[in-house]
């Protein structure tokens, strides 16, 4: 039986590969002299990440180049640490799987509320998702688009504001092989009714044929579309998987874009090879640094077929060949990646210092109806002193810090970032600092994850 995890390999149609492979070179774009120069002016004002010259921009103008990695949250909603493991190995962005309800789990508006906060207490951009509407046409158990738009309709309160860190990504895949010029219309009313309620997020539209866009209908279509969102804040997602088997498909698929001036990036790709063809993912590595373009790869771990699981059972130290690839090869995270800039002087404040590790010990002291003492030990376990450090942390059940003592708390939904006291700014090799707080609660009282010490992240215990 076919799950989520196994529909990674993606499904062009066998006999016609050969023969359509060459479309993905013919079709073309208007190029530097049609609509796009216009439709691409920036916003008068500008919210957060969006669109300027076909290109993807924090608020502050700066180029913003996704480099990250996708995560399968909502089959596996208690592999928090993930989110602090991929920062750590250098990801600048995640790509965070949900549900709408329509076909797995829903996840709920505090749950989503929580990963945004993690992501940003990790440093990450964060691109979300709904799942659900995967090879819609030929999967019979997928969503419609404007489904997935009424559930972001129904998130709304959890994500306004946080246009500086979230990406909307309306739906994965959202079209099979079946008609594919049947993506078209959907997408523009789903993106339209995104705008009609308000969203102002740069919002990520995929590609049909199950993402892949073997036949060109994204590619042919994509002026129309960019056209149809009146803030231009719309970037186009192609997922590269078998039919992306060679330099000259990948770098004619993504040239056209950056031709036409339309944004783009490779919101999904695999490189081992399966039945359909070997993926050329050195090709395509290679072409998003020439063009500048973001990619994040499928996927971190929990995968049903595990050549594409980047770590091992969701161990950062057991990375597969592909994850060695992806975090430690040419053109990789590590070599590429640079952090967004909104995160200068927020949770975390600071680049992580030469050889900077933590271990952290946290305790709840006393509790009370409504509320809490908590403690929290750091180590450093790196081999330099730390002149200066920043604490971050998330809080996953509602908690909020009303005191501190050791230290300065500024919170943001979960997100907690701590800045030291004049007095213990400074942890030597193998030395410790606690900070203590009184915090509010809930009827749950859930530990704090995704810990980082001036952005490195902290082992539990």
């Amino acid at each position: 039986m076919r799950t989520a995890r196994s529909t990674r390999r993606k499904r062009p149609l066998t006999a016609l590969l050969g023969a359509l492979a060459g479309m993905i070179g013919v079709l073309v774009l208007g190029g530097p002299g049609s609509a796009t120069a216009q439709a691409q002016e920036e916003p008068a004002l500008a919210t957060g990440l969006h669109i300027s010259d076909g290109r993807l921009v924090e608020g502050n103008g700066n180029d913003f180049i996704m480099r990250g990695v996708n995560h399968a949250h909502t089959w596996y909603p208690g592999e928090t640490q993930s989110l602090a493991d991929v920062k750590a190995l250098g990801s600048n962005t995640v790509r965070v799987v949900l549900s709408n309800g329509y076909r797995w789990s829903e996840n709920s508006a505090a749950d989503v509320a929580s990963v945004v906060a993690q992501c940003k207490a990790n440093r990450l951009i964060c691109v979300l998702e709904v799942h659900d509407t995967t090879g819609y046409g030929e999967e019979a158990a997928a969503d419609t688009l404007d489904g997935a738009a009424d559930y972001w309709i129904g998130l709304q309160s959890v994500l306004t504001g946080e246009e500086d860190y979230v990406i909307i990504n309306i739906g994965n895949e959202p079209w099979g092989n079946t008609d594919p010029e049947g993506w078209t219309a959907p997408t523009i009313a789903a993106v339209e009714k995104l705008r009609n309620a308000g969203f102002e997020h740069t919002i990520m539209v995929d590609a049909p044929n199950w993402g892949q866009d073997w036949q060109g209908v994204m590619r042919a279509t994509a002026q129309s579309v960019y056209e149809a969102d009146t803030t231009g804040n719309l970037i186009f997602s192609i997922h590269m998987y078998s039919v992306y088997d060679t330099a000259q498909k990948i770098t004619d698929y993504l040239g056209s874009f950056v031709q036409a001036g339309l944004p783009l990036v490779i919101g999904e790709f695999g490189g081992p090879p399966d039945e359909w063809g070997d993926p050329d993912e050195d090709a395509m590595l290679a072409a998003a640094e020439q063009y500048r373009l973001g990619y994040l790869a499928w996927s971190w771990s929990g995968n049903t077929d595990p050549i594409l699981d980047l770590a091992i059972d969701f161990d950062p130290s057991r990375l597969s060949s592909w994850g060695e690839r992806i975090f430690h090869g040419p053109n990789g995270i590590g070599e590429t990646a640079q952090e967004a800039t909104v995160f200068d002087g927020e949770g975390g404040g600071e680049e992580p210092q030469p050889n900077a590790g933590c271990a952290v010990a946290y305790r709840v002291v006393g509790e009370w109806n409504g509320g809490f003492q908590g403690e929290i030990v750091i180590r450093n376990t790196g081999t330099a002193p730390l002149d200066g450090w920043t604490l971050a942390f998330v809080f996953p059940s509602g908690q909020t810090v009303s005191s501190m003592w050791g230290g300065t708390a500024t919170q943001s939904g979960g997100g907690v970032s701590v800045a030291p006291a004049a007095y213990n700014a400074g942890i030597p090799a193998g030395g410790t600092v606690t900070v203590g707080f009184l915090a509010d609660k809930g009827s749950a009282n859930a530990a704090p994850t995704g810990f980082t010490l001036s952005g490195a992240a902290c082992t539990t215990g």
